[in-house]
């Protein structure tokens, strides 16, 4: 065969393609593998990273927790803070090219709303109805006024999906999800890999500068670390406390720390399931209370998170302005955890503690574990596949269970759906008519400083009986390429694609 100047040009050109191609990829190793993606159902903070990817929100936050437009341009509240009208971009597609309108908002509110084991419904709860008030005009009507709306809206509840392909996709659209971000859904493999491509007609696209996005799990800190030396990988997310200070001194890595809105704690099953009552721990507030008195929270930051954490005793941080100081961190009391144990009649109370299996979460159970045994608890540990764990709180197929909350703007996001009765997070069971009238009654302020009053009530009320045992705020940690740039540090721990470079 005789080959021509130009097919020997094309071959030069096929040969070199995979190299560009592998250049304009960036490769993301996750702590775990996100539950399903559809914004409706999904739960995890890991799917919250994947979803920046996927889809665009109708608001979102800056690096100092403020509102900023995505694909609303703005909003505005009614005198009486029962209304609020959003005007949305009119240069947005979806990524099956259907157009994003009022209509499309309409849509995905409603459906938030209705659909059966929708996670977002009790975040939208107050909106009673949406109208359409012109393609690009639409206007959320609320039962009361909701001073957490638009907190929510810069999250999944904000997130929009392509009603057509909702519809077609019914209940299994999560395996084939169609939203409007920079990045197309390609393929997933459980376990193993979830694959994006760039979205052409992106309406920010002079920002995005990749043309695929590979997401891998990687359960092991030092795994995913060790991937990321080698080149496998450009990018980690919580890369392990005690692998910082030899980051730092590589020339080839960048780091970024983040102190997070959220918390790490121990949700115990009080009410969840008829689990509740067949462990000492389930059935008396005083047996809880000897728990967490067992437990040495800035033990736990140093030995746990290499001091990478803030410790901490409620849903927000000592530092924040809703911390309630009427509710101090309680010291390590192993004398008073036993008169505790002793005064409820129970004799070295057993219970079973569920974790995941990344490596900071086990660490974490060993640790409590070897603690709470000086006060005479006898811990046994569960290590379980993170998904399937979220299962397992979702039944109240456990007795306690190592859960960490990424957090969200809002305090109420770290509060009202792990306390209301029945809401989609209370994973504890705990349910309290008082309480529940108070976090309804938060919703409805829009003053900080009145909210906070209220906060302080729930927190003496929650305080009395346990349900979930504060332990310490983390840090974010990333590693990543040194040659990338453009990485912004916003406290909800999401790295944002738009402006991310390799360079």
């Amino acid at each position: 065969m005789k080959l021509t100047l130009g097919s020997l040009v094309s071959c030069a050109l096929l040969a070199v393609a995979p190299l560009t191609l592998q250049a304009q990829t960036l490769r993301v190793g996750l702590a775990e593998d996100p539950d399903i993606l559809d914004p409706t159902l999904a739960r995890t903070y890991v799917g919250r990273i994947v979803f920046a990817a996927m889809c665009d929100k109708l608001l979102d936050i800056d690096e100092k927790l403020n509102i900023v437009p995505q694909l609303a341009t703005g909003y505005t509240w009614s005198a009486d803070s029962k209304a609020l009208t959003l005007k949305l971009r009119t240069d947005v597609t979806f990524h099956d090219g259907e157009k994003f309108d009022a209509a499309a908002v309409k849509y995905n509110i409603e459906r938030h709303k209705t659909m059966a084991g929708s996670n977002r419904r009790g975040e939208l709860a107050p909106v009673s109805s949406v109208d359409v008030v012109d393609a690009s005009t639409v206007r959320l009507n609320l039962s009361a006024p909701f001073s957490p709306l638009l907190a929510a809206l810069a999250d999944r509840a904000g997130m929009m999906v392509s009603p057509k392909a909702a519809e077609a996709g019914g209940a299994n659209f999560g395996t084939k999800p169609v939203c409007s971000g920079p990045f197309k859904f390609v393929e997933r493999v459980a376990q193993d890999r979830i694959v994006f491509e760039r979205y052409a007609n992106y309406w920010n696209k002079a920002a995005v500068h990749f043309d695929k996005i590979t997401y891998t799990p990687i359960t092991d800190a030092t795994v995913r670390l060790a991937n990321l030396r080698s080149g496998q990988l450009d990018f980690i997310e919580r890369v392990a406390p005690s692998d910082m200070a030899g980051i730092l001194k590589d020339k080839k890595l960048k780091t970024t720390r983040i102190t997070e809105i959220g918390y790490q704690g121990i949700t115990i099953n009080i009410g969840k399931s008829d689990r509740a009552q067949q462990n000492p721990l389930g059935r008396d507030a005083r047996v809880r209370e000897a728990f967490e008195l067992s437990l040495d929270r800035q033990g736990l930051a140093q030995v746990v998170m290499d001091n990478e954490a803030a410790v901490g005793n409620q849903w927000v941080a000592p530092s924040n302005s809703y911390y309630a100081k009427s509710v101090p961190m309680p010291k390590r009391d192993v004398v008073r955890a036993r008169a505790l144990l002793k005064e409820a009649g129970v004799t070295n109370p057993s219970f079973t503690l569920v974790t995941t299996t990344t490596s900071d979460a086990q660490r974490l159970a060993l640790v409590v574990q070897a603690m709470a045994k000086d006060a005479g608890f006898d811990v046994k540990i569960q290590a379980t596949e993170f998904a399937t764990s979220l299962n397992m709180a979702d039944k109240g197929d456990f007795e306690a269970y190592v859960l960490a909350w990424s957090g969200r703007a809002d305090p109420d996001g770290n509060l009202f759906s792990f306390y209301g009765c029945k809401q989609p997070l209370n994973y504890t069971g705990y349910c309290d008519p008082q309480t529940d009238e108070l976090l309804k009654q938060s919703r409805t302020l829009r003053e900080p400083a009145d909210r906070k009053k209220v906060y302080e009530q729930i927190a003496q009320r929650i305080a009395k009986e346990h349900p979930i045992v504060y332990l310490y705020h983390r840090n974010w940690l990333w590693a990543y390429n040194a040659k990338i740039s453009g990485v912004r540090e916003i406290p909800d721990g999401l790295p944002r694609l738009q402006g991310l470079k390799l360079n």
